[in-house]
């Protein structure tokens, strides 16, 4: 059997950098090969595979028992916090942790991979006044799923935001306004907008463009319409580099006689070097065939963001001339390198923390769990990811409510912005009454979404039996509800913890331990406010320590980098910011 593609799931997993672990000889396994995986999802007749988890052909092996000698012996690791290795045979099968529940085992070698997620922006949003909005210059604010905007700042009165729309003023001739979604990492993509000019130009056109590939004002692709002063709308395919403009392919005249306020959409499906784009006015259905279908080989233009454009040619006469932007829609895009992970370590819980004896008791449990693919701490994880297939319970407080599958973050409030607050529960739709008996009623509003601690609850307390807490908790037998609460008083053990600008010890970390963050909150002159927590994955492809977390930007459970990369190594805002290492 060819290696398989997991219906678009994505599990995330790495050796531990102090103690890797090496796979069962019994289990035999092999790295994943991204080329049998399908990498552009999409419309069109593609599949869609925005995440996924990949593993070795199913051989005899995965149906064969994994034999471990007798008996198996544990023996106590130097260092903090205290270990034990059981080994058979000479070869690691588990490695537990004194006070904590995870349990880390070899198993089949397993690929993870994320893509990114389709979106919609359609402005449903409105924010605050300029002048009240310098420090952010959200112009154009935040896209939800897509990441903030950057606009001209040379004209950024120029633009504002209406809700159902994005607003651009042309005041003056001869110079572009763009606005772009600040993912630089886009490559093969398919995208649209849907736009309107309030007037017919005089004197000379006005143009409306989707760009893609967009490096900076000087460099990109777009797919243009021109709209004329007799009512006629042209269509041209561009590429710009260093500022010399060059035609992909004749221009060609889709329309005559359209009046002001006409809605148009235009669509982009790139794919390696074939560029295809068509437009259409937007009461009308989508035509069938592109007008444009060409081939693009020598462009350095290999990646780069989405966005869109406005012109008003010099010598148009009646400005301000304003173009509406009521939807950037990505149906599908690859980034141009994907987050991968592959490794052969896998995350299980005990029934009762590890008091440090070995007994013949957990020797029965790690000899059920050798070679086992039943699911893990990752496994779980991994169901919440873009592209997961929707599971309902079958029994239990959520009987026929879903339980796992893509996850959002939260909704958005009136300025567009994603709201904290979705638990465990309330992804499910049902009511929770918690060991202390306080009842937590269900939300209409944040079915389906998982904020960050929401989504550590929904994967270690609801799925793998760990107990939770109502809120704040300080016993240390359940997971609190916040994220400066687990930081202190979660189960488990305190792995290590930041000391002024040193961060936590990076051998100290295991696969499934949590990692909480002072991301997005300023010291308090004392001690970090902690507001962010995720699930340490391993090293990826580059060696980097990787995360997997729910983060507002992306909309979702996420081990990818839009918004900010989910890594532990470099400058980037979560490198700088982990601070408390805990093990469940």
């Amino acid at each position: 059997m060819s290696l398989t593609s997991r219906r678009r799931l994505l599990a995330a997993l790495a050796a531990s950098a102090a103690v890797p672990l090496t796979g069962l000889a019994a289990v035999p396994a092999r790295a994943a090969a991204l080329a049998d995986v399908p990498v552009f999802p999409g419309p069109g007749g593609l599949p869609s595979a925005r995440s996924w988890v990949s593993m070795a052909p199913l051989g005899a092996a995965h149906f064969t028992p994994v034999a471990l000698a007798a008996p198996l012996t544990a023996t106590a690791l130097s260092g903090t916090p205290a270990r034990t290795e059981v080994t058979s045979g000479g070869r690691r099968v588990a490695l537990l942790t004194q006070g904590a529940r995870t349990v880390v085992l070899p198993g089949p070698q397993r690929t993870f991979a994320e893509n990114k997620r389709p979106f919609v922006d359609d402005f449903q949003r409105a924010l605050p006044d300029l002048a009240l909005d310098e420090t952010d210059r959200a112009y154009w604010g935040t896209s939800p799923g897509g990441g903030k905007w950057v606009t001209s700042e040379t004209f950024k009165t120029d633009f504002s935001v209406v809700p159902g729309a994005g607003i651009i003023d042309l005041t003056t001739t001869g110079a572009s306004r763009h606005a772009s979604l600040r993912d630089d990492e886009i490559t093969d993509v398919d995208v649209r907008c849907t736009a309107r000019f309030d007037k017919v130009p005089t004197g000379q056109a006005c143009s409306l463009a989707l760009t893609f590939g967009y490096v900076s004002t000087q460099n990109h692709y777009r797919a243009r319409l021109s709209f004329l002063t007799s009512g006629a709308v042209e269509m041209r395919l561009e590429k710009e580099v260093t500022n010399d403009v060059a035609s992909l392919a004749t221009a060609v005249t889709l329309a005559t006689g359209v009046p002001a306020g006409t809605e148009w959409t235009v669509r982009v499906r790139r794919e390696g070097t074939r560029i295809r784009a068509k437009a259409w006015q937007s009461a009308s259905t989508e035509p069938s065939s592109w007008a444009f279908d060409v081939t693009d080989s020598t462009s350095t233009l290999i990646k780069g963001r989405v966005g869109v454009r406005a012109l008003a040619n010099d010598g148009c006469t009646n400005l301000p001339v304003r173009l509406s932007v009521s939807g950037l829609q990505v149906d599908a895009a690859n980034w141009a390198v994907l987050p991968t992970v592959t490794h052969g370590d896998w995350v299980r819980v005990l029934s009762e923390p590890f008091d440090g004896t070995w007994t013949p008791e957990l020797e029965r449990t790690i000899r059920g769990w050798a070679g086992s693919t039943l699911p893990d701490v990752l496994a779980y994880a991994a169901m919440f990811l873009g592209g997961a297939a929707a599971v309902t319970a079958g029994a239990g407080p959520a009987q026929g409510r879903q339980v796992l599958g893509e996850a959002g973050y939260g909704y958005l409030d009136t300025h567009g912005y994603r709201l904290e607050g979705a638990d465990f529960h309330e992804y499910m739709k049902v009511g929770w009454t918690f060991p202390d008996g306080t009842y937590k009623g269900p939300s209409s509003k944040q079915v389906g979404n998982l904020d960050c601690s929401g989504y550590t609850r929904m994967v270690y307390g609801y799925h793998l039996g760990v107990p939770l807490a109502a809120d704040e908790d300080t016993s240390g037998t359940r997971i609190p509800r916040k994220s400066r609460h687990i930081a202190d008083y979660a189960p488990g053990v305190l792995v290590d913890r930041a000391t002024g600008t040193t961060p936590p010890a990076a051998p100290l970390l295991q696969p499934g331990d949590l990692v909480l963050f002072n991301a997005d909150s300023s010291d308090d002159g004392v001690s970090p406010t902690i507001d962010h927590v995720g699930v340490y994955l391993g090293l990826d492809g580059d060696g980097k320590r990787r995360f997997l977390s729910s983060r507002k930007t992306v909309n979702g459970p996420t081990m990818s980098d839009l918004g900010g990369a989910s890594l532990l190594d470099g400058s980037g805002t979560y490198a700088r910011t982990l601070h408390t290492v805990r093990r469940i």
